[in-house]
């Protein structure tokens, strides 16, 4: 079944990017040529780039090759989504431009002549001036021939075909471009209130800042991680919760670009995600204890109004390293209120069967790249924002940061300040 889908995945891959070289390059040419040979060049050595980006960052290769490779490669990929679309959308105004009515240009028949050229038979002056035909078997109203017809027809062809991937062009780079622009700018602060009915009236107001998936990496360095932590200091939150996927490599590589961390100025804490289980999560959760964050381990503590628990990521479980909601949640007072820490969203069900008030999470990026949503919106309870089951509330994060191309479409990057409310306030 593996091998089918794989076999199947690949042919989907190889038939759009022939789909896009074709449009792109073959439909815009007269004939084969450069042109065509440096469109293939491009389409192939981008998908080299991007394959060789993903490989080398998966593989722990040396990081001066995950860089060198990471940004040409993952741009590549997310390019590619737009271009594809933006062709298929072509397909729609292609029809309306081929039928547009040309404009007609007067031409000459070798076979007739008009009668201010030809005098006329009589000789007698006002005579008749209406077109005179020269040739033997022709009526004077016959069309003349159009033997240019078809070779006018294939430059039209070719007109809408450089239009339309011209367009297409430009709206794939203009959206990638911009949407990148986004994710490089840093995230910005989202504000939501979630009322709980167990928090006492001493704790209305508190505020938590939840900041998820900034996805450090060949990409995104010690410069994205210090915009967040001044951007989270100056919004003074009372607590900052770090929900997973901080990052994508080793402490060896990525520690100085996850150092900014230890100048966060509230009690800040952390729970894995499942990326911290590509890189080496034992050794990550060391070195955010060593910056000053709290790892929450399947833990849990007793702030003054209400309990903060964490529960590592569904991906520990390959490493003995699962959620345990029992021991996080297992012995504490259901007459407190709490609020859980978990990176993926559908750990809320189990939330929910632990009298959990609310969880915090991150995971899906709100999708990333549309329509990247309807996706994680197939495999995932809530894809962003704010959500109830039963007795639980749910927040899910868009997330801080990007994974693969550094770019976001229709999902901007945040960092969430999550105001709670007391119905007794």
């Amino acid at each position: 079944m593996v091998i089918v889908f794989v076999l199947l995945a690949l042919a989907v891959l190889v038939g759009g990017n022939w789909y896009v070289w074709r449009r792109l390059f073959r439909d815009t040419t007269r004939a084969p040529g450069a042109v065509r040979r440096a469109g293939a060049a491009v389409v192939v050595g981008g998908w080299a780039l991007a394959v060789g980006a993903l490989v080398a960052e998966r593989a722990g290769a040396p990081f001066w090759l995950q860089r060198t490779l990471g940004w040409p490669g993952f741009l590549w990929l997310a390019l590619c989504v737009y271009l594809l679309l933006a062709v298929l959308a072509g397909e729609a105004v292609r029809p309306l431009l081929t039928r547009l009515p040309a404009r007609r240009r007067p031409t000459a028949d070798a076979g007739t002549a008009t009668a201010s050229q030809v005098p006329p038979a009589d000789g007698k002056a006002g005579a008749d001036r209406s077109t005179v035909t020269v040739g033997p078997d022709r009526a004077a109203t016959d069309p003349a021939p159009t033997p240019a017809t078809a070779p006018a027809e294939v430059s039209r062809r070719l007109f809408v075909s450089r239009v339309v991937a011209g367009a297409a062009g430009a709206v794939a780079v203009g959206t990638v471009g911009y949407g990148t622009y986004g994710v490089l700018r840093g995230p910005r602060i989202k504000r939501v209130t979630v009322p709980l009915a167990k928090l006492p009236r001493a704790a209305h107001g508190y505020r938590i800042a939840v900041v998820s998936d900034i996805h450090l990496g060949p990409v995104l360095g010690r410069g994205f991680t210090q915009g967040i932590v001044d951007t989270i200091n100056a919004a003074q939150p009372d607590l900052v919760a770090v929900v997973g996927d901080l990052v994508d490599g080793s402490v060896r590589d990525l520690g100085p670009a996850a150092a900014p961390l230890a100048g966060l100025d509230a009690p800040s804490y952390f729970v894995t995600g499942n990326h911290e289980y590509f890189s080496g999560a034992a050794q990550w959760v060391e070195e955010v204890r060593r910056l000053g964050l709290v790892p929450l381990e399947n833990a849990r503590t007793e702030l003054p109004w209400f309990d903060l628990a964490g529960v590592n990521d569904i991906a520990g479980e390959s490493e003995g390293q699962g959620p345990d909601f029992a021991k996080a949640l297992g012995d504490r007072d259901p007459a407190r209120a709490c609020v859980l820490l978990a990176h993926q969203p559908v750990q809320i069900h189990q939330a929910v069967d632990h009298g959990v008030d609310l969880q915090l999470s991150g995971h899906t990026h709100g999708g990333q790249l549309w329509p990247g949503n309807l996706i994680a919106a197939a495999a995932n309870p809530t894809v962003a924002g704010l959500d109830r089951y039963g007795d639980t509330q749910l927040y899910v994060s868009r997330g801080a940061g990007a994974w693969g191309p550094p770019t976001r479409v229709g999902a901007p990057s945040d960092i969430t300040m999550i105001q709670l409310a007391s119905t007794h306030a």
